[in-house]
């Protein structure tokens, strides 16, 4: 048995872990291995959907061929622990790019698939389970099931942000976008008050692909922040950045993240981003995944971790619903807290949570009791909006919650795999 934890890095609880490589061995694991199991790729889930405390993990990444790329085509066919960094490499020299991509690309295919993640783009371009044409799913049980938007849509749409529980995704095809390259056109505009960051949230999704703010939940009720947007755009003859990768080295004894260093911070990082604000050209690398090269920056929350808190509300309560968890969090305040606009698409997957509306994630140290008293205020916040929570990024949301906001959950049971269970499965479904 050996700990493994999650990117939240709340608890390491002792796992079976067994190393899937080679495609055509993985029925023979899953079939004679003990159960239950669960699928793990990189472990970017911040709370339980990617661990099976005491039970066995099928780690995934070594399943990271790519077995086939149309260049004329942009269709890719690719392994379920190809890492989307290898994807984006490859596709972005040959004029292609994942359609939609999260903040980071330290995550694998079959993540992004189980978790139906979302970008700066959803407006646009969905999420990633829009445009994933097929995929292979492994029982438990030996049962091979071939699915996608036409071939056995109902498999399709629950294992697309089914959190890993209907099956082992093994291969998926993907159908990439054509960009001129791996540059974007940026704007940020520093603003105050939600009824600003709407206005420009409404303006911006007419001409602008990507778009995204930063809050600084610090300062009140005026609620100020940094509002980005971006559209690809054909750079000739420029150098590629030269990307420095660092790393937290070490866990501190406390968090570093507290309400003593988070005022200064994000008073500082108003002032240097309102200072910076205009039209700038920016590689993808770091227009997307400004954190991927801070190396384990999770470990600065200290030994006892931290959460997220990603709720998605609907757009017509989405103001009043935001303004009321900024204010109830004023006091302990967040690092990282970002604020975007969902499209008008409605969910492919019977568990996926982008849907139309406002979301807002927040990070926290965890701080014990305190912390869960906070999160049922935001619970009861999030309730009367009628919203729901993230799972991807979930280590606590109660049942009830969990049962409100996803109402497909009924037509989602009958498709999990009975030899698959995860923390968050236990946690939420009772097995």
């Amino acid at each position: 048995m050996k700990p493994v934890s999650a990117w939240g890095r709340l608890a390491a609880p002792a796992h079976r872990v067994v190393q899937l490589t080679d495609p055509s061995q993985v029925a023979h694991v899953l079939r004679n291995g003990p159960l239950p199991g669960l699928a793990h790729g990189m472990g970017r889930s911040y709370g339980d959907a990617c661990l099976n405390p005491t039970g066995t993990l099928w780690v995934t990444t070594g399943l990271d061929h790519l077995v086939a790329f149309d260049d004329v085509s942009g269709r890719l066919v690719c392994e379920a622990g190809v890492l989307l960094r290898d994807i984006q490499r490859l596709a972005i020299a040959r004029g292609w790019m994942l359609p939609v991509t999260p903040g980071t690309q330290l995550v694998t295919v079959g993540g992004a698939i189980a978790n139906d993640v979302h970008g700066k783009n959803h407006h646009v371009a969905g999420s990633f389970g829009d445009h994933v044409r097929s995929l292979t799913l492994l029982r438990t049980d030996g049962e091979v099931i071939q699915c996608g938007p036409e071939a056995r849509p109902d498999w399709f749409a629950a294992t697309v942000g089914g959190l890993g529980l209907t099956g082992v995704i093994t291969q998926a095809e993907l159908q990439l976008r054509r960009v001129p390259g791996p540059w974007l056109a940026t704007e940020t505009v520093a603003y105050t008050g939600l009824g600003e960051f709407f206005r420009l949230a409404d303006d911006a999704e007419v001409d602008w692909e990507h778009t995204v703010s930063w809050v600084d939940c610090m300062s009140g009720p005026r609620t100020r922040g940094l509002f980005m947007r971006g559209n690809p755009v054909s750079v000739e003859s420029r150098p590629l950045p030269a990307l420095r990768e660092r790393s937290m080295p070490f866990v501190p004894p406390i968090s570093l993240v507290n309400s003593l260093s988070l005022r200064p911070f994000n008073a500082a990082y108003y002032r240097l981003g309102k200072w910076r604000a205009g039209r700038a050209l920016a590689h993808y690398e770091s227009f997307f995944y400004p954190l991927d090269n801070l190396r384990d920056w999770n470990r600065m929350y200290g030994p006892k971790g931290f959460f997220q808190y990603q709720s998605v509300v609907p757009r017509e309560v989405g103001r009043d619903a935001v303004q009321a968890m900024l204010r109830e969090i004023s006091g302990d305040g967040s690092f990282l807290a970002v604020l975007k606009t969902f499209g008008d698409r409605q969910p492919i997957g019977m568990l996926s949570f982008p849907r139309p509306g406002v979301t807002l994630a927040l990070d926290f140290p965890n701080l014990g009791e305190r912390t869960h008293r906070l999160f049922a205020r935001l619970d009861a916040i999030v309730r009367e909006a009628r919203g729901r929570l993230y799972p991807a990024k979930d280590a606590r949301m109660p049942r009830e919650l969990f049962e409100a906001g996803y109402p497909r959950l009924p037509e989602f049971l009958p498709y999990r795999d009975p030899g698959i269970s995860s923390g968050l499965s236990r946690r939420l479904l009772g097995s």
